[in-house]
């Protein structure tokens, strides 16, 4: 039965406003000495540098604001910290522990992966859109991947070398660390969580492939998550060409009574047939086992977002959020999931934002979600993937992001 996608995709975003530099030292955290050429970036956008024979770094003007600086040297564990710029510049150092896996060692698995277990993690990781569908995984040997059939979990790892991604559609590498995959499949569902610090770089191109890249970029963001977090944040979101609606969804009855009738006729130990329940059973059987209710009329901003006495923006709603941006019609290759809908194009990209508990998500000012673990999305949002994956700092042209 085709599947809904539910998609968390964990990145922990800075905000951008103002300018103040971060600096420090990497060292070997057993002997102290310092790790010339280790990396160290601002986790999920563009912003990096690279340690001097003296370990030492300094990263360019940073606004004030909440990051998350990561360091990283082949052949030890990363290490990230949480860090406030403010007035002041500010001075972070990194002590690396040597990874416990020996460089060259060879690493022995008690169940190698399946060449279809790693098609099928790089299918939901890359993702099918047209963008997607251009990324190559430059070394797919870094990626562990099993796949658990009790649990119906298929996970994926980096424990000795970060994956790296080169993504010709948007001129980024993307290199992804401590790497969380995972994707749970149940009868309707596939829900996918990444998790990971990942640090972008951009590819040296012409200047076509440059105005190119341009072009893609801000097509990647038209309509995405961040674009509709920013103009919640900003209070314009249908200013910036997105609806709201409420969406419900309840339990299917009849494929609910339908499914205890047979679980009641396997208790008993015969082997269930055709003619052993009635045939309008079966038909029920065969439905979605929940019902959505779409409500047509347009939800305020209002009754979504929260303004707090501080100026904190939160997102506050019961049910599910449906979200329409008309302004850019969807990829070529997206389809609407669910029986019969396969070859349907739709002419809007349409998502769907579920709050988890406790029903509010934190906004900050440059679109970020102080908890990333707050939101799931399905729809166009679980479609997009890796290909249209932008670092946090990417701003489009202001004619574009104000339609």
């Amino acid at each position: 039965m085709p599947r809904r996608l539910l998609v968390l995709l964990l990145l922990l975003l800075p905000a951008w406003v103002g300018a103040q530099g971060i600096s420090g030292t990497v060292r070997d955290s057993l002997t102290q000495q310092p790790l010339p050429f280790a990396s160290v970036f601002v986790v999920n956008t563009t912003l990096g540098a690279t340690t001097d024979e003296q370990g030492h770094y300094a990263l360019p003007a940073l606004p004030p604001g909440r990051y998350e600086v990561a360091a990283a040297f082949l052949g030890y564990r990363l290490r990230r910290q949480a860090v406030v710029v403010a007035a002041a510049p500010l001075t972070v150092n990194f002590a690396l522990p040597p990874a416990a896996q020996a460089l060259g060692e060879v690493v022995v698995r008690a169940h190698p992966a399946l060449a279809a277990d790693y098609q099928r993690f790089q299918e939901l990781f890359l993702g099918a859109s047209t963008f997607s569908r251009q990324c190559q995984v430059r070394n797919p040997a870094a990626a562990q991947v099993d796949y658990n059939p009790q649990t119906r979990q298929l996970t994926a790892s980096t424990p000795t070398q970060p994956l790296v991604v080169d993504n010709p559609a948007l001129g980024y590498q993307l290199t992804f660390y401590d790497l969380d995959f995972r994707a749970s499949f149940a009868d309707e569902t596939v829900t996918v969580t990444t998790l990971s610090q990942v640090v972008f770089k951009e590819l040296p191109g012409s200047a076509a492939q440059q105005r190119r890249w341009a072009a893609n970029r801000l097509r990647a963001y038209q309509g995405s998550l961040l674009h509709f977090l920013r103009a919640s944040y900003a209070g314009q979101l249908a200013e910036q060409g997105f609806e709201l609606r409420r969406l419900q969804r309840l339990p299917n009855r009849r494929w609910a009574q339908a499914d205890s009738a047979l679980r009641a006729l396997q208790a008993t130990g015969k082997l269930v047939n055709q003619r052993d329940l009635p045939a309008e059973t079966w038909r029920h059987l065969s439905e979605p086992h929940t019902i959505s209710i779409l409500y047509r009329p347009l939800l305020p901003l209002d009754s979504v977002r929260r303004v707090a006495a501080d100026g904190g923006v939160q997102l506050r709603f019961r049910d599910l959020l449906a979200v329409t941006y008309a302004q850019e019609r969807p990829d070529a290759n997206y389809r609407l999931p669910g029986p019969g809908f396969s070859q349907i194009r739709p002419r809007y990209q349409e998502s769907v934002l579920r709050l988890q508990p406790p029903l509010v998500a934190e906004i900050e000012p440059n679109g970020v979600l102080t908890q990333p673990l707050a939101v799931l999305t399905e729809g166009y949002w679980g479609f997009e993937k890796m290909g249209e994956l932008l670092p946090l700092d990417y701003q489009p042209p202001s004619a574009a992001a104000q339609p």
